[in-house]
This record gives structure tokens, C-alpha cells and sequence, in this order.
């Protein structure tokens, strides 16, 4: 069975004119539910991941900044959200959806996070809509359990999954695989273990083409036992934040091309949301529930 993420913590409003979509995370599984596609069995509600798991990744001052509110009106901004404690509670939601999803991907083969997907978290700051890391603190929960020894984040959003390769920047057990605008944010690049840079309006073709060899290669080389997989719809041409040129299609088989090759090397995934702010919102859902309508077709 597809297990999937949701909370109702996800839809926290913002204020009018914010330009993260909100309202993706309560139309994705209306959508998916009135398709049928899923069916309300499908879905589980996360609860707050602890404080003992957050901090295996994030620092004990950055986490206590958090809880308090007390990062500076600087490091807020960075953030890109007005802070709260309702804020705060979403985010370790979230958080604990990926974690658990890892647990049914051991289950089922494959689990999925409405959101997730918080690339941009680091061990001791938060940016670009991201405060803690969950594809981190995923990996970091089947390792120390010893459920999984080599974990490989493939990370398609449009923006450089910065957090995640500073974090596991010195962990050998971990490769971070980052496929991203070479011209769009993150302004200053960490070091992936594989990072390609595209260019500015790269099409379906020249996309996937990469994808399939840099992608292919990683998977024989390092043999991972397990992926967390980061999908982005900010890749679509329509993105007001992306610069890359695929359609809906291009971002189709993008999914369809990660999600058969860990399915056809039997390797469990787990699969977050990430990035999208096409100025449709229909864009964004059909695009995001796609990811789901494979995960669905492949596995089950």
C-alpha cells in the first residue's frame, strides 16, 4: 500500500502575497483522493519528530533558536517565513513524516511526504523556505537504527540541495546527488557528492538524457540500499523561480524514469515534494500528483 504524509498542520497560512503555495498542500490530496488515486487509507498524520532525533542533525543552539523564536530578524528572513510557533510545530510534523515514511518504504518499497523535501536546511541555519532538513534527518534515522547503510538522495528540485551536502559533507555513507539551475539560487554552491548545473531553458530531451546517464552511473557505483528522493515541480517551464524550460511531460518521465530505476533494483524510496511556484496553481498540483500517480502504477 502507498503511504502517504499529511497533516493539516501543512496548510499553515501566510500572509496574502506570500509567494510559497500554501494551499498546494490541502488541494494535492483532494486532487489525488477525488481521482482515485488513493484512497483515505493511504494517507497517516505525522506526528512531532523528537527532540533527540532532530538534534542527530541540527546543532543544540540552532534548535533552541528555533523553538524560542529567538533567531535574529536577519536569520528569519533568510528563511523566506514570518516566524510562529505554530511555524515551528509544522516543521517537525513534516519532519517525522519523512522519517516515518522511510519506515513504510521498508514495508511497501516505496512511502511518500506531501511536503518535505527541505533541501535547504542546514546543520545550523535555515534558508529558501527550509528550516530543518528531513531528507537529513530520514537518512540519518535509518542509519542509526540500522535499518540502511548507504543512502543515496537524489535531489531533481531546481535549486542546489545546499543544506544536505553541507551536512553529510564528511559522511561516506551518504551520497548527495544534486541536479539543479547551475545560474538559480542557492548564489553560493556547497560541495554534493555529484553535482550537475544545467543551463538556463534546458529542455525534456537534453534533461532526461543527463539525468539517465549521471543517474544510472550513480546507482552502479555507489549501490545504495536506500533512496530519499527530492521532486520539485520548479523544473517546469512555468516556474516564476526555476529558469529551466521542461513541461509537464518532461517532468512526467523525470519521475518516471528515478521511480523505475530504484523500483527495478529493488531499492526502497521515499519521495518528498520540494519546490514549485508556477504562478497556476493547477500547474503545481497536476505536476506534484503525478509523482504520486506513478508510485501508484510502479509499485502497487
Amino acid at each position: 500500500m502507498l503511504k502517504i504524509a499529511h497533516s493539516e498542520l501543512y496548510h499553515h497560512p501566510l500572509p496574502d502575497g506570500h509567494r510559497f503555495p500554501m494551499e498546494k498542500y490541502s488541494l494535492l490530496p483532494e486532487q489525488l483522493l477525488y481521482e482515485g488515486t488513493v484512497k483515505t487509507e493511504n494517507f497517516f498524520v505525522p506526528e512531532a519528530l523528537s527532540e533527540e532525533e532532530i538534534l542527530g542533525i541540527h546543532e543544540l543552539n540552532y534548535w533552541n533558536q528555533l523553538k524560542t523564536l529567538t533567531l535574529s530578524p536577519k536569520e528569519q528572513r533568510a528563511t523566506g517565513f514570518p516566524f510562529s510557533n505554530e511555524l515551528i510545530r509544522r516543521e517537525i510534523h513534516i519532519m517525522h513524516g519523512t522519517v516515518k515514511a522511510a519506515e513504510y518504504a521498508l514495508q511497501y518499497g516505496v512511502a511518500m511526504n506531501i511536503a518535505g523535501g527541505t533541501h535547504h536546511a542546514f546543520t545550523n541555519k535555515g534558508e529558501g523556505f527550509c528550516l530543518l532538513n528531513d531528507l537529513a534527518l530520514g537518512a540519518d534515522y535509518l542509519m542509526k537504527n540500522n535499518f540502511k547503510k548507504r543512502i543515496l538522495i537524489v535531489d531533481l528540485d531546481v535549486h542546489q540541495g545546499n543544506g544536505t551536502a553541507q551536512i553529510f559533507k564528511n559522511e561516506p555513507a551518504v551520497f548527495t546527488f544534486s541536479m539543479h539551475g547551475g545560474n538559480n539560487y542557492p548564489l553560493h554552491k556547497e560541495n554534493s557528492d555529484l553535482d550537475i548545473g544545467l543551463p538556463d531553458g534546458i529542455n525534456d530531451g537534453a534533461y532526461l538524457k543527463l539525468l539517465e546517464f549521471h543517474l544510472n552511473k550513480t546507482i552502479d557505483l555507489f549501490e545504495p540500499d536506500f533512496i530519499f528522493y527530492q521532486s520539485g515541480v520548479d523544473v517546469l517551464a512555468s516556474d516564476q523561480l526555476g529558469r529551466l524550460g521542461l513541461t509537464e511531460n518532461g517532468c512526467l518521465l523525470r519521475d518516471k524514469f528515478t521511480l523505475k530505476l530504484a523500483h527495478r533494483n529493488n531499492i526502497p524510496l521515499v519521495a518528498a515534494m520540494g519546490g514549485g511556484y508556477s504562478k497556476k496553481i493547477s500547474d503545481i498540483v497536476n505536476a506534484h500528483a503525478n509523482t504520486f500517480r506513478l508510485a501508484q502504477e510502479i509499485w502497487f
